[in-house]
């Protein structure tokens, strides 16, 4: 009885491009929804989505039949052509190149989705630039200071 099990869950950051704060209220729950969308097509299990008006965690269980850059491939550029057909803001929206990924073991899920629900309350203690080099250390991932997510212009 051959078949393929895995347990494998992923949170993925990401940022608006320059990091501005173009995620409104107003429309953000639906943008969550439509990413939602793009995971489950691919039929990844979405866990939690949130963020803030500069980028956005997506936690997900994950399937081995595609690879982790094209799925963010897919939510980043399907995203942002959804946001400019609806025209949420002046001008174009753009996600920033690259994303950060961190996997979890089970035992770990609650507490990733709640830290996730939890973003605002967070961010008003840490910056996002504070919390995506936390990610970096915390999981030892190497990175250079000249490719991190750009500073606002």
């Amino acid at each position: 009885m051959a078949n393929t099990y895995t347990q494998i869950h992923i949170q993925a950051v990401f940022a608006v491009k320059a990091r501005i704060g173009l995620i409104q209220n107003v429309w953000k729950d639906d943008l969550y929804k439509y990413i939602t969308g793009i995971v489950q097509i691919h039929k990844h299990k979405m866990l939690a989505i949130n963020g803030m008006p500069d980028h956005v965690h997506v936690f997900f269980g994950m399937r081995p039949t595609q690879s982790l850059s094209d799925l963010l491939q897919d939510i980043k550029g399907g995203s942002s052509k959804w946001i400019n057909k609806n025209k949420f803001i002046n001008g174009h929206f753009e996600w920033q190149e690259g994303y950060g990924a961190f996997s979890y073991s089970k035992s770990h899920v609650d507490q990733v989705i709640s830290y996730i629900r939890n973003q605002e309350e967070h961010h008003r203690k840490q910056t996002f630039l504070e919390e995506y080099k936390d990610f970096l250390e915390k999981f030892e991932v190497e990175f250079d200071e000249r490719y991190i997510f750009k500073q606002p212009e």
